[in-house]
């Protein structure tokens, strides 16, 4: 067990008035344990009690020798584990249930009249992943700077005559090639008029002389991801799609030059949406500024209008402001930043000035 994670948690726990906690989620388990386990369908559930009464339900079909400093307990598919879970909760006090436990699951648990009341216990958790450690920090500039290597040798194959879903397999060789865990996500490679859709899929589009190229994309590195877009140009920038490729570089230089300890989430999405309203384009920046990232490359914890929280050293969450007008061009800038005690690191160093390529 992380030890010092665990008594983080158990410390919200009680602060919370939540004595005990079902954790379900794979990230959070590895986040508190330091082991995968990928369950699939079957049940995987880590007990925390505030009186010390931990432990760990695994399926036998995940066989882990590993100790972990937490009891282990073992079913097959045989038995029902919901019921096993159920025989260690505290009858008559409440319990935190992780947000992503499928609804069979957690509806047997409260079948067994396990707890008083059941309650969404994973902002606990969620609250303490937003803030990076020193070594989840140094994970993620590793991740970031290779990231940095694979975006400068994709962009290099742009004008190779690649269809959009032919870049995106070469990725996977270069993020081999880099010694990566492979993708944090699907890649976003969009030509055209593909790239004004924020979340295009790749396909077997080819590129056009005078069209934008939207490259999303992230790496995973010991455990932790990486997730940075870059825009480029084919050939040459038809005039009005330059315009909307400096507002957008300006509402993200603006974003990242105001983050600091103390700062809204929300102020911070406010100051990229500022440039894109004043230059007449606010309806097509369509979706929010930012997320969390680490573990996951989206973790709880955004960039929106939406979220009054305040911004604490050790978060890392991205900054992508965008404009998507048809017809023209799609355009998005995205960085990641740590928030550090002063402002922000920003962990992509890869250029994000206008840049045309072929």
């Amino acid at each position: 067990m992380k030890q010092e994670r665990v008594n983080n948690v158990l410390e919200k726990m009680a602060a919370a008035g939540i004595p005990q906690l079902v954790i379900t989620d794979p990230a959070a388990v590895f986040y508190l344990t330091g082991t995968w386990i990928h369950p699939g369908e079957r049940l995987l559930a880590l007990y925390l009690s505030c009186r010390g009464n931990h432990k760990l339900l695994i399926n036998a079909l995940f066989p882990l020798e590993a100790e972990l400093g937490i009891d282990k307990v073992w079913f097959n598919d045989t038995q029902d584990g919901v019921a096993i879970l159920s025989g260690w909760i505290e009858a008559g006090t409440p319990v935190g249930v992780d947000k992503n436990w499928p609804a069979h699951f957690l509806l047997r648990l409260m079948e067994q009249a396990a707890g008083s009341r059941f309650v969404n216990g994973s902002v606990i958790v969620d609250q303490i992943r937003q803030c990076k450690d020193q070594q989840e920090q140094e994970l993620l500039r590793q991740a970031s700077q290779l990231n940095d290597l694979a975006m400068a040798q994709l962009l290099q194959l742009i004008p190779g005559g690649y269809s959009e879903q032919q870049l995106a397999r070469r990725l996977l060789v270069i993020y081999d090639e880099l010694e990566t865990g492979g993708c944090s996500f699907n890649p976003i490679i969009a030509y055209g008029a593909n790239a004004t859709d924020p979340h295009h899929e790749p396909d077997g589009s080819t590129l056009q002389a005078g069209e934008s190229v939207i490259i999303d994309i992230g790496c995973k590195k010991n455990d932790y991801c990486a997730d940075m877009t870059r825009t480029v140009f084919y050939k040459y920038v038809p005039g009005r799609a330059r315009k909307i490729y400096d507002v957008v570089l300006a509402a993200n230089e603006r974003a990242i030059a105001g983050i600091k300890p103390g700062v809204r989430f929300c102020d911070i999405d406010a100051a990229a949406r500022a440039p894109i309203e004043a230059a007449g384009y606010g309806k097509y920046f369509t979706h929010r500024t930012g997320h969390s990232i680490g573990l996951e490359v989206h973790e709880p914890g955004d960039v929106s209008a939406a979220n009054a929280s305040q911004v604490q050293p050790g978060m890392t969450f991205s900054i992508e402001p965008g404009i998507y007008l048809p017809g023209v061009a799609g355009v998005r800038i995205e960085d990641l930043v740590l928030v550090t005690e002063t402002g922000c690191e920003v962990l992509n160093k890869f250029d994000k000035q206008l840049t045309i390529v072929g």
